[in-house]
């Protein structure tokens, strides 16, 4: 590493001329252009882990990067391009503005979505919500093979009352290695392949034909109770494109919560000679 240092140290005395090569390795200097420094601590982040063959070429490359950088800008600020400086102030403006009507939306504009409001949205606007892959409401208990009493699991599984769901907790909690209850939520075919041993045809297949399924590998097995499911190609249940139409009837609410906000804006400068129309 000390021959990298010396490699680096050395660029660096070339580019800046003005200290010895002690004083910078004692400052930890390793280049100085146009008034900026660059530290070793920076140049051993970039070469951290890296065998010494690779981090002096990268560290040499930094370093001509970071100067490069550096004497550009300040040949480019130099050749005072009117263009340029009116392109920054613009955006300066612009972030300004963004910065002070997202403010406002935050700090003023109602955020409740009426339940009604979503399902007006939702019976107006069907084709929207279509679903591109299967959903699934249900119970996944994921137990070690030899597990006893599945004769019973399965049984409870396939009429999940509430004394049924009792025990299913009972036995989940004693025996199982992995345990959800999803009865009010929906997972998608790629979430329950996370955790399920089978491929997405082979899901799909027992989707359609059960409500109990039945999988194992060599060390578990995993059973998945379906109480409700609708295949890709189908209207989105309302639950389940709620948060979808609560986003959009928001970001329509911003839109014309903003254009009332600049329209009394301009109103009241007008109003107060701000804007002197001719």
């Amino acid at each position: 590493m000390n021959r990298i240092f010396i490699i680096i140290l050395c660029l660096a005395c070339t580019v800046t001329g003005c200290q010895s090569f002690q004083d910078r390795h004692r400052a930890g200097i390793v280049a100085e252009v146009e008034g900026q420094t660059l530290y070793e601590d920076e140049l051993t982040r970039v070469t951290y882990g890296l065998a010494p063959e690779d981090s002096a070429r990268v560290a040499e490359q930094y370093i001509q990067d970071w100067a490069i950088n550096i004497l550009q800008y300040e040949q480019a600020s130099s050749a005072g391009s009117e263009r340029i400086e009116q392109l920054v102030a613009d955006y300066r403006k612009q972030l300004y503005r963004q910065a002070y009507e997202q403010m406002l939306v935050q700090r003023y504009m109602p955020k409740h979505i009426d339940d009604t409001l979503i399902a007006s949205f939702y019976a107006g606007h069907q084709q929207q919500f279509i679903l591109r892959e299967n959903i699934v409401k249900g119970i996944l208990i994921i137990l070690p093979s030899g597990a006893p009493m599945q004769d019973k699991l399965k049984k409870w599984l396939e009429k999940p009352n509430e004394e049924h769901l009792e025990n299913i907790e009972k036995y989940a909690y004693r025996y199982a290695t992995g345990y959800e209850l999803f009865l009010d939520t929906w997972k998608t075919n790629n979430q329950l392949l996370l955790r399920l041993p089978t491929d997405e045809k082979t899901l799909n297949a027992e989707l359609k034909h059960h409500t109990v399924i039945e999988m194992s590998d060599s060390t578990q097995v995993y059973w998945l109770q379906v109480a409700d499911k609708h295949f890709a190609g189908d209207l989105m249940p309302l639950d389940y494109a709620t948060s979808d139409i609560r986003n959009i009837l928001l970001k329509e609410r911003e839109i014309s919560f903003l254009q009332q906000r600049r329209h009394e804006l301009y109103q009241d400068a007008v109003r107060k000679k701000k804007v002197l129309l001719r």
